[in-house]
């Protein structure tokens, strides 16, 4: 899944709850159960360091949606800083498996194979292929998380 689209979800569930701990804890599990659905990848342990502007775009798009939505809502200070933490970490899990896979930080392994094994099209497969069908979840997840973020 895109990093916009794990960082509009998990705004969503820190838009929606008020526990810090609950709002980390369902942005993470969140992150996995969206990683189910078929998806495109634009990177993969093969990539090399000139491809990450990639990461760069997706981020900034992310965020910047989720920009022109805290600007433009009547969230208190708490909610935003909420909103921002669901935003966090909905993408960690995809932290640890960048710094497990460049940065080979061993202790990692098993949050990297827990990752591994929620995605179920192997790399290199078609279900991983960078296209429309495989982007339609994105594209279908963001514009539902934008929805309930505009609510």
């Amino acid at each position: 899944m895109l990093l916009s689209t794990h960082s509009l979800t998990g705004a969503v569930v820190g838009k929606t709850f008020n526990n810090v701990w609950i709002i980390i804890i369902l942005s993470i599990v969140l992150h996995y159960i969206i990683d189910v659905f078929r998806h495109g990848e634009y990177l993969n342990r093969n990539s090399k360091l000139n491809e990450f502007w990639k990461v760069a775009v997706d981020i900034i798009i992310g965020l910047a949606i989720l920009g022109i939505i805290i600007y433009f809502s009547d969230l208190s200070q708490i909610k935003t800083r909420n909103v921002l933490i669901g935003t966090f970490f909905s993408m960690f899990p995809d932290l640890l498996t960048f710094l497990y896979w460049k940065l080979n930080f061993n202790f990692l392994k098993k949050s990297f194979d827990l990752h591994a094994w929620v995605h179920r099209y192997p790399p290199f497969s078609k279900g991983r292929d960078w296209n429309l069908k495989n982007a339609a979840n994105d594209i279908i997840l963001s514009l539902i998380a934008i929805a309930l973020l505009l609510l």
